[in-house]
């Protein structure tokens, strides 16, 4: 040790991936005092396994001025074709967004940390958590540097970022059941010869799959499986093994060359049954990891930090009625999310693995239902994307309240400009003095009026983009 050095601040987040990045602008531009602890040293990789951006995500994205600038580093997909049959046609989507982006995740990282360095967040990168112990008033969390100096950091609250083998849950000894679902994934950035018909290709034998999508920059992100080829992790993977995936699953290796990237890994599925302890919380893989399937990784893990953040900022600025319920009500509103997000990407892998001819046939059959009914589409579409997601209500409470709020045509611009202040938002027609179950503190409410004048309702939208209340 070469010496022991504190710092008080408001939150400490560990981890300076997507989720943290988030959470941790958010509360920076909330104006609250933001330490970012990451192990790694500064300077993001371009090399990643996330890839795409569905359309809630970017709508959390559009309120913070960021989800523009986004899609133009990537390729927009409008409809995704799934077991040879089965198309979801994401043109559908109620949404700003209706497709899935694909681009490199270091990409939004590098939106998010801009942010989050503009809004003054302090980053102690090259720093591992060791340890960390909490009290009634404060988190400390015990901290070395890359240079060996030691410190305790020391906040109100701390969140743990920090990807599925989080330090911050082997601090708070929470367990992380679950199991692997697939192993020995192969992962590759390729350049093609030749250009697939279909934007995004999946495909597969039951012994065999394969993906292959663009960034829109003349790289290809590819992932594959081959039952036949099961090793551990650690063992290499080569540009001919991608391209044998390839053939036996699409029926092509499109002329693959020039690997930038390749990667072997495992997939779990596995959740942790407390996504609060104390005045710890966790957040993204910290809480819940599960198959890449339907890509929804990376954006449970965003919409985590965009329910978390504002209800830290709500009771660090003393503003909310009941602090303890308001931040218990994010593992209550997030923890089912997270285990749905398990039960559907689980059930995508293992349609995809099918092998035997009932299962083959059984997966058929789904597809077909999919293709053919819209409303079990739309639901499936709504789950994939994010668009679908809705957290419970009360009873007696008014049938929207819990919904997300699309992008409402207002008086005074789209609903999503005005969320990038980061506060609740009131819509009532115009002169209404509406009151609800629940009005927030004052200053830190938004009025807006409907920009159809024939509108009559009211509508009280939360930081996050849903709604808290609704009046008919």
């Amino acid at each position: 040790m070469n010496g022991t050095a504190g710092t008080e601040t408001d939150v400490i987040v560990v981890g300076a991936g997507p989720t943290g990045l988030l959470l941790a602008g958010d509360l920076a531009s909330a104006g609250l005092r933001v330490t970012v602890v990451e192990r790694r040293p500064h300077g993001i990789s371009n090399m990643t396994r996330a890839f795409g951006v569905h359309a809630r995500t970017l709508e959390l994205l559009d309120a913070r001025s960021l989800a523009d600038e986004l899609v133009r580093t990537g390729a927009p997909v409008t409809r995704l074709r799934l077991f040879g049959r089965l198309t979801l046609d994401l043109s559908r989507l109620r949404s700003r967004f209706p497709f899935v982006l694909i681009t490199p995740q270091y990409e939004v990282e590098r939106l998010l940390e801009r942010r989050a360095t503009a809004a003054g967040v302090d980053f102690r990168y090259g720093t591992e958590l060791r340890a960390l112990r909490q009290d009634a008033d404060a988190v400390i969390a015990d901290v070395t540097a890359a240079d060996g100096t030691d410190a305790a950091l020391r906040a109100r609250y701390l969140v743990g970022a920090d990807g599925h083998r989080s330090a911050v849950r082997r601090e708070l000894a929470l367990p992380f059941p679950g199991r692997s679902v697939i192993r020995s994934i192969v992962l590759a950035d390729v350049r093609l010869a030749e250009e697939p018909e279909e934007l995004v290709t999946v495909g597969g034998t039951g012994d065999t799959f394969a993906f292959i999508a663009p960034f829109g920059d003349g790289w290809y992100r590819v992932m594959g499986w081959n039952r036949h080829r099961q090793v551990a992790d650690s063992e290499p993977v080569g540009l001919d093994e991608v391209r044998e995936i390839a053939r036996l699953g699409l029926g092509s290796d499109f002329g693959m060359r020039d690997a930038r990237w390749i990667s072997r890994f495992h997939s779990d599925e596995r959740q942790v049954p407390a996504y609060r302890t104390g005045r710890v919380f966790l957040a993204g893989d910290a809480a819940h990891v599960h198959s890449p399937a339907g890509g929804q990784g990376l954006n449970t893990g965003l919409q985590d930090a965009a329910n978390l953040s504002w209800k830290l900022a709500s009771v660090l600025r003393g503003e909310a009625h009941d602090p303890e319920a308001l931040l218990d009500s994010y593992h209550s509103e997030r923890h089912p999310v997270g285990a749905t997000v398990l039960r559907s990407s689980g059930a995508l892998i293992r349609l995809a693995m099918a092998r035997g001819p009932l299962q083959r046939a059984a997966r058929a059959l789904g597809a077909g239902f999919l293709d053919t009914v819209r409303p079990a589409a739309t639901k499936a579409m709504g789950q994939i994307t994010g668009i679908g997601i809705a957290y419970g209500a009360g009873r007696g409470a008014h049938r929207l309240t819990g919904r997300r709020a699309p992008d409402l045509r207002l008086a005074e611009g789209r609903l999503y400009e005005l969320l990038r202040r980061g506060e609740f938002v009131l819509v009532a027609p115009p002169g209404a003095a509406p009151q609800g179950p629940h009005t927030p503190v004052p200053g830190r409410v938004i009025r807006a009026s409907w920009a159809n004048r024939a509108r009559h309702d009211t509508l009280l939208v939360r930081p996050d983009g849903y709604i808290a209340w609704a009046t008919d």
